[in-house]
């Protein structure tokens, strides 16, 4: 009795801090109070553009430096994003604003002024994090009483005309006006930053007589209480010009509260067309839903009703449509081995995505954990390799396979082998152009060991558990001689049927694939995981209903060869995926640079890889279902 009221405690325990973690927008992660006058530390992190898609580090351009850098310590989603966390010296006091606060002095020489010219000329943005909140730039939004959008990270400069000029200069932004949002305590004085917001000027600072640490300046003087409001004396780069390098900070109190402070971030104007998108698909399914549902419970009902109705020889060699095939329908398929690989490979992506889109819905991946989402998706990639290596053991020993080891090396390594290859090539590219997205030497070894050391012996305990359970029984009996399949009609033939089937999935989801491109592409926050997780459980319904159709249509046409077909249908959705994906970068992406077109093309065939094997899978076990289905149903004599 002591023991179970020990339990008990302990698990009313643990469903109030469970409960308690939902108080906040991440589980886990507590608020931090800040009193007046309390040091405030901004963090700069990697330098992006949407032009070459290319991050570079901080400090690989001579920005103003702190005595010391220190780096922050990345998760392993972080590095794979090329995220470079480092101190900056821009430092704040907790509601004490500050005016035209010099950082640095710089006087340009050639190589500098060519490094700023290259990332103005490329639109890097400089991103800072303050309180684990990503520095935003408001933009106004074209309707006057709508919030405004927000824009990640400030560009480092512009390109510009002086005024009764033609030719175009690069301006840097070297003063940045930052405004703190926080919601304050009225019990006790304490508050909590819910924003950090900036706007960028570019100014030609000016001051009397030579330079020193304590020179004041003109052009904004906190004593004069002169501050920079435009950038109409803009500060151009060039070599052996001066740049200062100045900031104002000011505190806003916000009635946001801590755990409402991503909202803003977060917010999306056009929410009705993700809805437009769920209706679209909605429909999609409905019309499918139809059709299978006029399949199984009249034209099958009619159909077996037949069939089991049948009594003399003569009546039976009438017989016509899938019914003829039955002896036939479970013939192992050519390159069977291969077709278990890619079964377990779906079934590991499946589980993967099923769980990440679970936590992401309950709110444990927050764009505010960094990199949570990259390192979730790993992690479970990984130790979803029991049920890869389960599922193709299980569907190899149904073909009647006895080496169950050689199918667990397979399922274990050829996935994971090709991405592997195609992403170390990419690798090498961005190391090529020393970029801070390029995975350093002890990151790729810590991919390699969850492979090696975690990933591949789950794959090998899978097939272990899965081919010492009891064989999948046919339902009817297969001839040793094969029927032979009589020609087909032109709508039957295998690529024209294969082509149609990945359409429908296709739509279901390509509204929803704009707004995921231009969160990897663009820079943008995704996080409608509520609207993604209903297109996902939509994608799922239309890949097994588009196969079922489509296979009730070949076994029909007495075409029994539909194990492969079955995984072709819904996984050919992959190639319309790469396909606007093309389009998407020659319309909506600015990528001129060689380099980063070969990395765009590169990651989108490896997610266009990734679709065909988790929508291949999805239609290849509707399709198992369905015939087993079927054929278990007819008395066979």
């Amino acid at each position: 009795m002591e023991r179970a009221r020990r339990s008990l405690i302990c698990a009313i325990s643990l469903l109030l801090t469970f409960h308690n973690a939902f108080c906040f927008y991440l589980p886990g992660v507590a608020p931090e109070d800040f009193q007046k006058g309390d040091p405030l530390s901004v963090k700069v992190n990697k330098l992006t553009s949407t032009k070459t898609q290319l991050p570079y580090s901080f400090y690989s351009v001579p920005f103003c430096r702190p005595e010391s850098i220190i780096d922050s310590r990345e998760n392993l989603g972080e590095v794979l994003r090329g995220d470079r966390i480092e101190n900056s010296p821009y430092s704040f006091k907790m509601r004490e604003p500050e005016m035209c606060h010099v950082v640095c002095r710089l006087v340009l020489d050639d190589k500098t002024a060519k490094e700023f010219k290259e990332k103005i000329e490329d639109e890097y943005r400089v991103n800072m994090i303050l309180d684990n909140l990503p520095l935003v730039v408001p933009v106004r939004r074209l309707e006057q009483e709508a919030p405004p959008a927000y824009q990640q990270g400030v560009y480092i400069g512009v390109k510009g005309q002086y005024s009764g000029s033609k030719d175009e200069k690069l301006f840097i932004h070297n003063h940045l006006t930052f405004t703190v949002k926080y919601h304050k305590d009225l019990q006790t004085d304490a508050a909590r930053i819910v924003g950090f917001e900036v706007m960028p000027f570019s100014v030609k600072h000016e001051y009397d007589g030579k330079w020193a640490g304590n020179t004041r300046l003109t052009t904004c003087d906190p004593h004069a209480k002169r501050t920079v409001s435009n950038s109409n004396s803009p500060q151009e780069v060039e070599a052996n010009q001066e740049i200062i390098f100045t900031y104002d900070v000011e505190f806003q109190e916000s009635d946001v509260k801590w755990a409402s402070r991503w909202d803003a971030y977060l917010l999306m104007a056009d929410d009705q067309i993700h809805w437009f998108s769920i209706v679209n698909s909605l429909m999609i399914v409905l019309f499918l839903s139809g059709m299978v549902a006029m399949i199984m419970l009249r034209t099958l009902y009619r159909d077996i009703s037949k069939y089991n109705e049948l009594e003399t020889q003569e009546e039976a060699q009438e017989e016509t449509g899938w019914k003829l095939v039955h002896s036939d329908v479970f013939r192992p398929p050519s390159y069977s081995d291969l077709l278990c690989v890619y079964v377990g490979t779906g079934v590991q992506f499946f589980g993967m995505m099923l769980v990440t889109m679970m936590f992401a819905v309950l709110g444990f991946l927050s764009p505010s954990n960094r990199g949570g989402l990259m390192t979730a998706m790993l992690l479970l990639w990984v130790f979803m390799g029991l049920f890869a290596g389960y599922s193709a053991s299980r569907l190899y020993k149904m073909f009647k396979g006895t080496e169950w080891k050689r199918i667990a090396l397979r399922t274990a390594f050829l996935f994971p082998a090709t991405v592997f290859v195609i992403f170390f090539i990419l690798n090498a590219l961005i190391w090529g152009q020393k970029s801070s997205g390029a995975v350093p030497f002890g990151t790729m070894f810590a991919l390699v060991f969850l492979w090696f050391g975690i990933s591949v012996p789950l794959v090998f305990v899978g097939s272990y558990v899965g081919f010492r359970k009891p064989t999948i029984e046919d339902p009817v009996k297969t001839n040793k001689i094969p029927r032979q399949i009589p020609e087909q009609a032109w709508y039957m033939n295998p690529i024209f049927s294969v082509l149609i089937g990945g359409i429908l999935p296709f739509g279901a989801v390509f509204i929803e694939l704009f707004f995921i491109l231009t969160s990897i592409w663009l820079n943008q926050f995704y996080y409608l995981f509520g609207f993604l997780f209903i297109v996902f459980v939509i994608l799922i319904v239309t890949c097994a209903e588009i196969t079922i159709v489509l296979c009730y249509f070949q076994l029909c046409s007495e075409d029994y060869l539909w194990w492969w077909r079955s995984y072709l249908t819904s996984g050919s959705s992959a190639l319309y995926l790469f396909l606007y994906a093309t389009f998407y970068f020659f319309t909506k992406l600015d990528i001129t640079k060689p380099v980063s077109g070969i990395l765009y093309f590169g990651y989108m065939l490896i997610a266009s890889y990734a679709f065909f094997v988790l929508t291949g899978t999805i239609g290849f076990y509707a399709c198992f279902w369905f015939t087993r289905l079927i054929y278990s149903s007819v008395k066979i004599d």
